[in-house]
């Protein structure tokens, strides 16, 4: 059978224009993938078009439209996942129109297809005694108690998003002075964050006692499992909904509804917030692009607003301000008037 000429073209899109030109992450790629074979599904379930039968003329603006509602009503996708979906799309077809410029005017009309607004998520954290609590659950007497312990610290400690803490080898951390600890994040980009004195001390202890500190360990991934493979984002969730659960049962300190990974990176900058460090040095940290997605940690913390505003407050109204009901004349024209 003749492949389509969008089995042609997506397959080169995902297999060598991605990784060869733009140089993304494999998740990235994967994440474009995934948009695929979900639009994929569509055309089968929704459209009656096998996927050996899919050309891209079957896709214009209206179909992606549809495509987009079929995953948010019958999917039940969140509005964040649908315009995710879109965003791959889009980067399919912004592709597609340099390399079939006849397909130009169908490309430049999906590409106008816009993103949906949606309102903007309060950001969940952690108060510095509910984190206290949290890492104050694994045992520090077994071996693995104390690897967890590492772990959430070095999250915690770095703002690491989960994938960058797993991707971690022993040759990413310095621990000569000045420590430092190198995160490879979205975009293949490398940030350099400054590791904390306890924080060394246990990342020192762990490796010493995993027998990682040689030069012959250097690409050896830090956190691994007991097979001796690099953790999972799974992995990760599960070790730290392990002691989220002890601190829920004992009832130390409320927790958000829902502690992920990513709430400890909120969770540093929320902090980080806290102590007057300025925006500029918050977002070099987190590994962002640009302040303005730094801002929104500003926005969310209703105590750094309420300081900003006592800091900022005229002091024009005075205690000395009279009673109405001590006040003879006021009372006597009241009570005149009402007569």
């Amino acid at each position: 059978m003749k492949p389509t000429d969008f089995a042609t073209r997506l397959t080169a899109f995902l297999s060598q224009y991605l990784p060869g030109q733009r140089n993304v992450s494999v998740n990235t790629i994967k994440s474009y993938r995934d948009t695929f074979k979900l639009l994929l599904v569509f055309c089968h379930d929704q459209k009656g078009i096998a996927p050996e039968y899919v050309t891209i003329a079957h896709i214009d603006e209206r179909f992606v439209i549809e495509f987009l509602e079929w995953i948010e009503k019958e999917r039940n996708c969140g509005i964040s996942t649908r315009n995710q979906r879109l965003a791959a799309i889009h980067s399919f077809f912004r592709y597609l129109q340099t390399e079939t410029p006849e397909r130009l005017l169908l490309c430049q009309r999906i590409l106008s297809t816009p993103f949906k607004k949606s309102g903007r998520a309060m950001v969940s954290y952690l108060t510095f005694d509910a984190l206290k609590s949290i890492l104050e659950q694994p045992d520090r007497s077994s071996r693995d108690g104390r690897r967890d312990l590492v772990l959430l610290t070095v999250l915690y400690d770095t703002g690491a998003r989960v994938q960058e803490l797993i991707d971690l080898v022993v040759k990413n951390i310095r621990l000569e002075n000045p420590p430092v600890i190198s995160l490879t994040g979205k975009g293949n980009k490398t940030r350099h964050v400054p590791l904390m004195g306890k924080t060394t001390k246990l990342i020192s202890d762990y490796l010493a006692e995993r027998h990682l500190l040689s030069t012959a360990m250097n690409d050896y991934p830090v956190f691994y499992n007991k097979q001796r493979k690099k953790l999972t984002r799974a992995g990760v969730t599960y070790i730290l909904n392990k002691y989220v659960k002890a601190v829920r049962a004992a009832g130390i300190f409320p927790l958000p509804d829902k502690v992920t990974p990513h709430v400890f990176r909120h969770t540093k900058a929320m902090h980080l917030l806290q102590a007057n460090v300025n925006l500029v040095y918050i977002r070099d940290l987190l590994g962002h692009v640009s302040v303005t997605t730094t801002e929104m940690y500003a926005r969310a913390d209703t105590e750094v607003k309420r300081l900003a505003l006592e800091k900022a407050y005229v002091d024009i109204v005075t205690d000395d301000i009279p009673k109405w009901s001590e006040d003879k004349d006021l009372l006597s024209w009241l009570q005149n008037f009402c007569h």
